[in-house]
């Protein structure tokens, strides 16, 4: 199995990217798919999740209305639409697949992470 996490870089704030998460190995559907990001000396927090075995999601209060989760079952795929960047979402984005029902937003629940791909906005 294995999860690819692309599309990072530097932005500056009010700027959008989309983060892309390729599965291989697995289908990516069959599965709850998260969004965790990890900033320097901070743990590793939820962001966006997909319920298992529908289109449900999940936000973390942080950025609901900004982030949009979606995926491409044709693709194996899952996307991180991010608008409205601020500074203090610089982080590292990491993709996960979890086997638990709902939208997990616990990191240990997770069996199957990314590699991260670095998010920096400046201000």
């Amino acid at each position: 199995v294995q999860l690819q996490a692309s599309g990072g870089g530097l932005v500056q704030a009010g700027g959008s990217l989309r983060l892309s998460c390729a599965a291989s190995g697995l289908t990516f559907s069959n599965y709850a798919r998260g969004w965790f990001r990890q900033a320097p000396g901070k743990e590793r927090e939820f962001v966006a999740a997909i319920r298992k075995g529908s289109d449900s999601t999940y936000y973390a209060d942080s950025v609901k209305g900004r982030f949009t989760i979606s995926g491409d079952g044709a693709k194996n795929t899952v996307y991180l639409q991010m608008n409205s960047l601020k500074p203090e979402d610089t982080a590292v984005y990491y993709c996960a697949a979890s086997n638990v029902f709902g939208g997990p937003t616990v990191p240990s629940l997770y069996g199957y992470w990314g590699q991260g791909t670095q998010v920096t906005v400046s201000s």
